[in-house]
């Protein structure tokens, strides 16, 4: 990442036109955004433009100053292709005296390939494709991962307004071994479900489960982390349902006032975990 970072450097020192190549949840966003505020154009505004699902009348508000960030150009229609194609010389030079945006585009698709494929029209991968910078994938760079868990606990026990955790030996070394096919983005959210549910035991019960799962498979399948924190919060409510109701002697309106929920919410959430003809009304 340090010879990432020289080249960085450079790019927020001109103008030309980048393609930030690299697998999802890597950082693009980031690097893009990093790129304009190191450059002469810090204080105006910096855009960002999912093109999944983008209308070529979209891509005319993308005139004006400041830089554009097109995120996953690959995913264009071939019809907002050509409309992108038309706008760049307008982008170049807007007409009003004053400095034309700058344009850096994202994409996790090997665009030649989809060239070549007939996906992606060749003159606009030429144009938007000045500069193309590789961003390593989280499972090269290793080394970071220990500084990037700290940012990200460190940031939602701020935004949650809890303590930051100190993770134990074990979890620390479960995120070092593990793949992260979903990169940076992936570790983040196993980080929020850390800080979220409070126990690190509990949130590490489903995503360590995930995490051996997608290991042990082998063949390269990708384990949502989502799914894994998802996992987490389900077995974190059960305990905490299942704790309330032997508190309350399973009462279970006395437990949905504890739990703060609605009595049929609470039924509902019952039923889901097995115990739904168990209690008292």
């Amino acid at each position: 990442m340090r010879a990432v970072e020289v080249v960085i450097r450079e790019l927020a020192q001109s103008d030309v036109t980048v393609l930030l190549l690299a697998e999802a949840g890597a950082g693009k966003r980031t690097v893009a955004r990093y790129i304009h505020e190191s450059s002469v154009r810090s204080a105006e505004p910096f855009r960002f433009t999912a093109c999944a699902g983008v209308t070529p009348q979209d891509l005319s508000g993308m005139l004006g100053n400041g830089t554009i960030f097109l995120e996953e150009i690959g995913d264009l229609s071939s019809g907002c292709q050509a409309g992108l194609l038309d706008l760049l010389p307008q982008l170049e030079a807007n007409g009003n005296g004053s400095r034309h945006a700058r344009l850096i585009c994202g994409s996790a698709r090997d665009l030649e390939a989809e060239v070549k494929a007939g996906r992606f029209r060749e003159d606009l991968y030429y144009r938007v494709s000045g500069v193309c910078l590789r961003l390593p994938p989280l499972r090269q760079r290793k080394e970071d991962i220990p500084f990037l868990v700290s940012f990200f606990l460190a940031k939602y026990a701020q935004d949650f307004g809890r303590p930051a955790p100190v993770l134990s030996a074990a979890t620390q070394k479960l995120f070092n071994e593990y793949s992260w096919p979903g990169n940076i983005r992936e570790l983040e959210d196993a980080a929020k479900a850390i800080v979220v549910l409070g126990d690190e035991s509990v949130a590490m019960g489903g995503l360590r489960a995930m995490l051996m799962k997608s290991d042990r498979s082998g063949n390269g399948e990708q384990v949502s982390l989502k799914q894994a924190s998802r996992a987490a919060s389900r077995q974190a409510e059960k305990e905490l349902i299942l704790r309330v109701l032997n508190r309350t002697r399973w009462n279970r309106r006395r437990a949905a006032q504890e739990l703060q929920i609605s009595y049929k919410a609470l039924l509902y959430k019952l039923k889901q975990i097995g115990y739904g003809e168990f209690g008292t009304p």
